[in-house]
């Protein structure tokens, strides 16, 4: 397990619930994600993850136009 206050930069699937983003990641496991902008175009698809693990299996990411965030993997 990755210790609070790391880098994050991982691939996986992300996953809409209801309100919620997470990442399944393809290392196994999920992390929760607290973004600034919805992704919704990019549900269910393979994302490259770039953020900072804030919380036992919570990822702070940017807007993913920028260098942190969710984009296409």
């Amino acid at each position: 397990m990755a210790a609070i206050g790391s880098r994050v930069d991982e691939t996986g699937t992300l996953i809409r619930d209801g309100g919620a983003f997470y990442l399944r990641r393809d290392a196994g496991g999920r992390y929760q994600l607290e973004l600034q902008r919805t992704p919704v175009d990019l549900a269910e698809k393979r994302v490259l993850l770039r953020g900072t693990l804030v919380a036992r299996d919570l990822v702070v990411a940017r807007d993913p136009v920028v260098a942190e965030g969710v984009a296409p993997a």
